[in-house]
């Protein structure tokens, strides 16, 4: 597996090693051993799954310290755009967003680290995304911010005209005033 440097302390992009043949593909998508030998020491603890139609835009998403999570994105069906927005002070990348499209086709995954709000579009038709947690999900920790603030500048790479977002994260408040508790 090649772990790919984002330009942002701590996010990498995982590069799996796919062997192909006539019958399909085989590739390990999680080995602990590899990922501890390239510095990334983390015990998951949870897997969550998700399906979502073209347009859908999920996030951004975060949970307060003492229960921030770091998570490993993968998609198992379609295509998405995935968005690592850094919360962390002290960070040269604060305030700032990294994007990758993730897909079944390319097989890349996106490790991100706590402090990072977390969000994703859907490209494809539909899209069934994977993601693996280091803390187990708290409801009282659970922040967030919208996703059209302008301040972010994200481009999501969809129509926002018939972009389908949820309720609850259309009322998420503006990076200016959401609670977060992030030091590098």
């Amino acid at each position: 597996m090649e772990l790919i440097q984002t330009g942002f302390p701590d996010l990498v992009v995982l590069k799996p090693r796919v062997f192909e043949d006539d019958r399909g593909y085989f590739y390990e998508s999680y080995n602990r051993q590899t990922l501890k030998r390239s510095g990334i020491d983390i015990s998951f603890v949870q897997d969550n799954q998700s399906l979502s139609s073209k347009g859908v835009i999920r996030g951004l998403h975060y949970q307060l310290n003492p229960y921030a999570q770091s998570k490993l994105v993968r998609v198992i069906t379609g295509t998405i755009f995935d968005v690592a927005f850094d919360l962390r002070r002290g960070s040269p990348t604060f305030g700032k967003y990294y994007g990758i499209e993730l897909s079944d086709e390319n097989k890349l995954q996106l490790f991100i680290p706590q402090g990072f709000a977390h969000g994703f579009s859907v490209l494809s038709e539909k899209a069934v995304v994977m993601y693996k947690t280091d803390d187990y999900y708290k409801k009282e920790a659970e922040r967030g911010i919208v996703f059209n603030d302008p301040d972010l500048q994200i481009d999501w790479k969809i129509d926002m005209a018939v972009a389908c977002v949820s309720e609850r994260d259309r009322q998420l408040p503006l990076l200016k005033n959401a609670e977060h508790n992030f030091i590098l």
